[in-house]
Formats: structure tokens, sequence, C-alpha cells
């Protein structure tokens, strides 16, 4: 018997009657058996109800079988004081071998008897038990559940069960518990998991399943489904989530997907049919190849779908593939290679639609019947199995001629003109080792003595074919497109004005090596005033002109030499074993000699010069082709640079002046884009009252590299790029705006800012004037725009319509460097300008010639006779200055009088006059 003694400690000891004690007993139990023990007599006194309680018949039994089971009390009733209660429950097995759990409760009196009442309490036990192996069951289950468990309250993890552990791949729920429940969900799953919560208000509450990604430690995740549930934890609120991996569920669904994708767009008809022939599916290429819905199909008979008898049990046992003739619904015939195979409840149908394939294999025939390219097919021994009408046509030979002859019987030769051995044969080649060919060039003897160039192609007939295989040769005759390559090719070589070789040629010649112990010359011949003769009598002239000059170039050098054109009016000659420069020289000065002479057309005499750059190369030079023509055209530019009909020898340095040249313009392009140029301004200078009356703005250039570059430099780099417009438009709005600044401090003087030829031919410099003017607010009659004489003679009506143009907008203009062009005043008349500017040279001279003194004299004379002020350049000395002053010229400008700086050095100049008039 199982035992469970309590001791009741009371702090009442005073003796009570016996009938108390009862009383007090069976309120605290209600309804049960009476009894009490002497203690020191070790003899149970009495009892009531204790047979029926123990299912005990006779009076010894219930003594004997009572006194074992309060044993446990009467050992603690001996240690113990008076009215002290106890409590004990016992494990009792009935005579009749069932289990009974008694509860026995008892008081030891002063007189040392100890009076109690006995319960049956086995039904209260067997729920405490219940609820013990159901507590342990609940355990069980969550711990030894394959899905995750985790219980986390005030956002930290409380508890995790062991495929919690696994789901993120800790060690332990050591590594876990303590954490923020945030830690183990992936970012993007955290709104959805903190919405679902909080929805959670009532205890017991359950969310939807829903789905979420779990963040492992490695840092991969996991997709799982879950559910929350409002619970308690020590008795606070909690949440108990519990996570199913669906991971493998997702990638089976992925894959199911994937196959209904694959049936669903396939383009074979896929059907699966009952036992005995129902439709029980039908994928959308069913629907395409027999024109019946998915819809109308299932539960139909599949022959009466598909137009013909289909019986699969047939179809399977003769191999479970077969050909057939069905039919669409309306009514055209279709052939299909019917696949079967057996299913559970069935059959699947693959049923593939050959129609197109079929068609097209007789199309293929018709085709290669109706080809220009010749076919033939060889079989694995080497005999004609087939030949196409072309294939007859451009060999020669008829079909019955051909069909069973040797495929080597044609004699074929390379581009060498030398017999090619059959066993060379590139469809001999293909039979043998399966590899294809393309584009073999032969050419055919036929027997009838023609000879044919054919390209030909072969390829294995079949790829699974074993060798020798069967090889299929396809062919065209290119005699006519060879014939026509090979004028092409001269064409592509030649120059087809003057039939002298083109640059092509020139460049292979060059880079072929130099011969040994010998030196190659390269001379690069530009044509002087080659320009004229085209705009003054036209390019038909001029081309006449190229084709005489190429003639004579032709005759005056050897018959080794080569004598090239490279386009427009720039000629080539390449002289080998020319040791001495001398010889280079003499080789140039006949060459100069024979251009000059008159070439006569039409009655006219047209002379032109020649200017010619001069390369040697010996065998150790290692430019190339490109590289020496660069340099022999470098040097025919010095050669230009000092006069017509000359000729330079190249060197090192004049390619290092060209390089920074080039250098120096590609930096250039970068500065003017990056605005690096800066704006200095010189004071121009009114004699009368002594003030600033204008001043000139001018562009300057600090080179990181080679610092202060020369405007003169520069800006001819800016006309030959076409960079002068940008620069100049940076220029005019750089200098309108400080200008326009200091109107607005008072002191309102006169912007004059240079043109250059190319921006007078712009077409958007007068919009661009405007809107400077409209940007900066300049007035416009402060702004003077300076054009040389020279530009304005480059071509006077478009320069006259430009600045018309310009005098609409209210702007000054003046004639900058006069003297030193063609031009005179009554020229200059016609033009619409306001200003003239002598030029320096003339100013120079003043004080040290008379005859300058009277040029300028009459310079000033005459403008102001038409209305023009007069501004002198360059007056450096105070003698220039008096003179000047003495003729009455109205401005004067130069280094005398302040030389271009920042704008503040210009209002330093107008406040010391100010001081001087003040």
């Amino acid at each position: 018997m199982n035992a469970v003694v309590r001791r009741i400690d009371e702090s009442d000891t005073a003796a009570k009657p016996d009938y108390e004690l009862v009383v007090d007993l069976a309120l605290s139990v209600g309804s049960a058996a009476m009894w009490s023990f002497d203690v020191v007599a070790d003899r149970l006194i009495s009892h009531s109800g204790l047979d029926n309680l123990l299912e005990l018949t006779g009076e010894s039994e219930v003594h004997t079988v009572m006194a074992e089971l309060v044993r446990p009390l009467l050992v603690a009733a001996h240690t113990g004081a008076g009215w002290q209660d106890f409590e004990l429950e016992q494990n009792y097995e009935t005579p009749g071998g069932g289990q009974k759990w008694l509860q026995l409760r008892a008081r030891l009196s002063a007189d040392t008897v100890l009076t109690g009442v006995a319960m049956d309490v086995t039904a209260r036990q067997e729920d405490r038990q219940a609820l013990a192996d159901l507590a342990d069951r609940y355990r069980l289950l969550v711990e030894l559940s394959p899905d995750a468990i985790c219980v986390h309250e005030a956002g930290m993890v409380k508890y995790t069960n062991a495929a919690g552990v696994r789901f993120v791949g800790a060690h332990g729920p050591d590594e876990i518990v303590g954490r923020p429940i945030t830690s183990l969900v992936h970012p993007e799953s955290i709104p959805e998991m903190m919405r679902r919560i909080k929805e959670l208000s009532d205890h017991g509450a359950a969310s939807e399943p829903a789905e979420a990604k779990i963040l492992r430690f490695d840092g991969t995740t996991v997709d799982v489904e879950a559910v929350s549930v409002r619970t308690t934890w020590e008795g606070r609120p909690a949440f108990q989530v519990i996570m199913r991996d669906v991971t493998a569920q997702k990638a089976a669904e992925a894959a199911l997907h994937y196959q209904a994708a694959l049936v669903s767009h396939v383009s074979d008809a896929i059907i699966g049919t009952t036992e005995d022939g129902l439709v029980t599916s039908w994928n959308p290429a069913a629907q395409t190849v027999y024109g019946h819905a998915a819809a109308d199909a299932e539960g139909q008979p599949v022959q009466d779908l598909v137009g013909a008898p289909l019986d699969p049990r047939a179809i399977i046992r003769s191999g479970g593939v077969a050909q057939a003739v069905h039919r669409k619904a309306d009514g055209s015939p279709l052939t299909i290679r019917v696949s079967a195979a057996e299913m559970d409840s069935g059959y699947v149908l693959v049923c593939a639609d050959e129609t197109a394939r079929r068609r097209a294999e007789q199309y293929f025939s018709t085709v290669v019947a109706s080809l220009e390219e010749g076919v033939v097919v060889v079989g694995r021994d080497g005999l004609v199995e087939s030949a196409n009408p072309a294939a007859q046509r451009i060999l020669g030979v008829r079909e019955e001629d051909m069909i069973g002859s040797l495929s080597t019987a044609g004699q074929l030769y390379d581009e060498n003109n030398a017999r090619i051995p059959e066993e060379h044969y590139a469809f001999v080649k293909t039979s043998r080792t399966g590899v294809p060919r393309n584009g073999w060039v032969v050419r055919l003897r036929r027997s009838d003595g023609r000879s044919v160039w054919l390209s030909i192609s072969c390829r294995p007939l079949t790829v699974e074919s074993s060798l020798p295989a069967a090889v299929v040769i396809s062919f065209t005759d290119i005699t006519e497109s060879r014939a026509i390559a090979a004028r092409l090719e001269h064409q592509a070589t030649h120059d087809g004005l003057t039939g002298l070789v083109n640059r092509t040629l020139v460049v292979q010649r060059l880079n072929a090596p130099v011969r040994r112990r010998g030196t190659r010359c390269v001379l690069f011949l530009d044509l002087d005033k080659f320009k004229l003769i085209n705009d003054s009598l036209g390019h038909a002239v001029g081309d006449q002109v190229l084709v005489v000059i190429g003639e004579r170039l032709r005759r005056c050098v050897r018959a080794e030499d080569l004598v090239g054109r490279l386009g427009g009016d720039e000629f080539v000659v390449i002289a080998e074993d020319m040791d001495q420069p001398r010889k280079a020289a003499a080789l140039a000065e006949k060459i100069r000699d024979v251009v000059a002479q008159p070439v006569v057309l039409n009655g006219r005499h047209l002379h032109v010069d020649v200017s010619i750059g001069i390369v040697l190369a010996g065998p150790e030079d290692t430019r190339s082709g490109e590289d020496a023509l660069r340099d022999a055209d470098v040097a025919m530019y010095e050669a230009k640079t000092r006069g017509p009909g000359r000729f330079a020898f190249f060197d090192v340095d004049l390619r290092e002046r060209m390089q920074r040249h080039h250098q120096l313009g590609e930096d250039l392009r970068d500065a003017v884009r990056d605005d690096l140029l800066s704006v200095v301004y010189q004071p121009i200078i009114d004699l009368k009252t002594g003030a600033v009356a204008s001043a000139e703005a001018l562009s300057r250039w600090t080179h990181p590299v080679h610092g202060p570059v020369s405007p003169v430099e520069f800006i001819q780099l800016a006309e030959e790029s076409a960079l002068i417009n940008a620069l100049g438009a940076q220029v005019l709005s750089v200098a309108a705006l400080a200008i326009a600044g200091l109107h607005a401090d008072g002191m309102p003087i006169e912007l004059a800012v240079n043109l250059s030829p190319r921006q007078l031919d712009d077409p958007e410099l007068v919009p661009a004037v405007r809107q400077v003017l409209m940007r900066t607010g300049l007035p416009s009659d402060a702004l003077c725009l300076e054009i040389t004489e020279n530009a304005l003679m480059h071509d006077p009506t478009l320069a006259a319509q430009t600045l018309s143009r310009l005098r609409d907008l209210g702007v000054r203009l003046a004639i900058d460097d006069f003297g030193t062009g063609y031009s005179s005043l009554a020229q200059l008349r016609k033009l619409p300008l306001d200003q003239l500017k002598i030029d320096r040279s003339f100013v120079t001279a003043l004080g040290e010639s008379r005859d300058a003194e009277t040029i300028v004299t009459s310079i000033i004379a005459m403008a102001h006779a038409v209305d023009l002020t007069v501004v002198a350049e360059g007056v450096e000395t105070e003698g220039q200055l008096s003179v000047l002053r003495r003729l009455g010229c109205d401005h004067v400008q130069g280094y005398l009088l302040g030389r271009p700086g920042p704008l503040e050095a210009l209002i330093e100049v107008n406040a010391q006059f100010r001081q001087e008039v003040s």
C-alpha cells in the first residue's frame, strides 16, 4: 500500500469531547466512515462504515486491514502533540482485486486516542493521475513534435522545443531562449507577424495559418507556415508559435506547377482516358491540334474526338508508338504519331502532330529540285545516290550518268591550278571523319572541257551515322562572281580616278620589311593652291588636273617605285634603296619640277606647286605603315609653312612639335568644356578726356603642364578645331556679365569683343549675342564686336548680312587690324561699321618713319570722313601717344596705357583717371 502522510499543526491543544472531534472531522470531509484507534494499546477501538468502505465482512479483517492502513499515522502520532491533525492517502487493493485510494484524516486527543474518518478518493486520484499523464503527453508531444514550437513573452523567447532548435540551426535551446523573437524572423516577415499577434487580444485566441521566413544562424532561411496562439507564461501574457517547415511542400508545389505548365505548354496533345476510352484530361495543345475545347472533350469517347479508331491497348502491344491519320473538328486530316502508356485507372496518350513535318518533307523535295545550288547525296560506299537538276546543269552530267558513279570522278584543282589528290577532297574527308566542311573553293574541269569554279560545302547526311558516313554535298557556281570579285578587288585597292594604288596598298607596301642594307623613302605630296582650281574652274577640271599629275608621277619614278593617291590632292611615292638623303632630296626636286609644269586643259595653262614631306626608313625602323605615313604628313605640313613648292625631311623634333600642337588642341578642347580659360580686360583710353572709354575682353589660358600658352597659339588651335565658336561664346558671356556689373556700379564703359572668321559664318552668332544681352542686362550699344579686315573680305556678302543683323540688335561694330588686308575704305563704307582700329604695325613705326605717320594721318582722315571712330592699337611709348594726339586719333590702346589684366585692374585704372580729373 502506498501512503502519503501530512501533519496538520493546531494551536489549540485544549481537550475536547470525542463527539466534537467527530463532528469537526465529518464537516471537513463530508460523509465518510469513522474510526478511532488507541495509540498506546495499538488497537482499533471503534469504527462505523469501514466494512462497506473496505468491502470486508469480518470484524477481524476490518481490524487487521485498518491497523495496516493507519500504521503511518500511528508512527506520526507517537511523536505528535495532543489535538494535532494528521492526513494520509493510501492505495488499497480490495478483496475483489480492485484498486482504491483512501484518504484518512485524524486528530490525536489528549488521552492518546487517534480519532478519524476514512474517505474513498479514488476518482479524484484518478483525475489527478489523468491530469499528470495528460501533462506528460503534452510535454512529449511538444518536445517530440516535428513542428517548431516556441513561446515568447514581451518579445523575448522563453521556450523552444527540439524542432525549433533544429529549424534555426542552433546547438541547443540555450542559444535561442532569451533572444528577441524578431532576431529569428526574416525582416520581410516581421510586419505580418506583428500584425497577427496584435489581433490576438483574448486568451486562447489563435491566428490563421500564414507563411513566414525564419532566419537560421548560418544566414539561410526556412519557409514555414506559422500559427500564433495567445497564452500565458508564469502568469504573464505570452504567445505560443507553432511553425511547420513548408520548404519541401513549396518545392513539391513548384514541381507540380512546373509539370502542369509543361503539360499545358507542350506542343503535343496529351490526353488522359479511362480504361473504356472516355477522356479524363485534355491539355491546351489537344485543343489546338483537334479543335475541341477541354470542357467539351472531357467525358467523351476519345475516338470521337480524334476522328479515328484509337485503341491504347493495341498501341501498347505493338511497342507503344503508332502512326495514324486523325481529323480535326472541321474534318481536315492530321498526320499523328501516337504514344500510349498505362495509368492506374486508364491510359495517357501523347499525340504529336506531324502534319507540318510531312508536308515540309514534300516541300523540301520540291525545293531541292528547284534550287540554283547543286545538291548531291553520296552514300557510305562513295557512290552518288541522288542529284538535283542544278547539280546536273553545273557539272554538265545527266542524272542517269551520275547515279551510281564515284563521287571522285571529276578532276578538281586548287587556287594555284594544282590538281588535288582524291583523298584530299573535302567530301571524302567528311565521309571518313564526320567533320563538316564549308566554303571549299575549287576549280572543276567538266567533261566538255569547260572549267567552272565551285564553292563546296559538305556534311554528314545524319548526325548519328557511323563512319564512313553518307554525305550531302552542296555547291554553287562562283565562276562569274570570282571574276567580279577580281574587278572589285582591283577597285578596292586602286584609285578610281587616276588608276594609282590607294591607301590600302600603300600601307601594305609600307608594312613590308625594308630590304636588307637598304633605305626606304616615303614622299607625301600635297598640291598647293589646288583648292583654288576646284573653286574657280569646278571639280571636273580639278579631276582632270589630278589625272595628269598622277600620270606625270608614274612616269617620273622608277618602275619598282610605287605611286599612290591617298585622296583629294594628296599623293604618295615609295622608293626603295634610297640610301642617302641627297638622293631623296633629288627625287623630291624632280617631282616638284614635273608637277610644276603647266597643265594645259581646254586652252588654259594651269600651274600647280607641290609641298613634299619626306621620311627615310632603314631595316631597323619599327614604324608601321600608318606611322610612316603620319610622319611624312607631318613633314609635309612643315614644308607648307616654308612656302609653296618646298620639301622637308621628318625628324623627331618635328614630331614632338606636332605632337605638342596636337596635344594642346586636345587639352584646349577640355579646357573650353570645363571653363578653365580666364578673361582679362585691356583699357581703351579716350584721348580727349583721358578716361577709360572701353575695355577689350581677351582670353587667357594657363596650361597645367606648359604654363601660360600664347593667345596666338591657342587661338589658332581653336580656329583649326572649330572650338573658336564655343571659346568666343564663353568670352562674350563672361565679359558681358562683368561689364554689366560695372554699369550697375556707376562705371558705364563699353565692352569690345573680338569675332573670328568662323564665328562670323556661324548662323547661331546673332541669337547667341541677343541671349547674352538679355541675360546679363548689358545695354546693346555698350557692346562693340571687332572683326578683322581679312575676315570681312573672306566672304563680303555673308559678312555684310551678319553685320546687318548684329546692327539690328543695337550693338556697335568695329574693323580690327585695319591696314593688314586688301580692303579699302570705299569697300568698308558698304558695311554698317562704327569703329576702325589701326593695326599696331603702323603705330609702332610712328616717330621712326615719316611714311608711317603719313599712312596713319590718311587713315584717320578717311575714317573721320565716313564717321568712324578711330582706335590706335599697340601704343607703347609717350612719343607714339603724342603723335596720335596731334593727328586727332580718338582712342588709344596699348601697354603704355594698361596691360590686359583682371577686372579689378581695369577698375583701378578708371579710379586713377577720376582722381586726376578731381
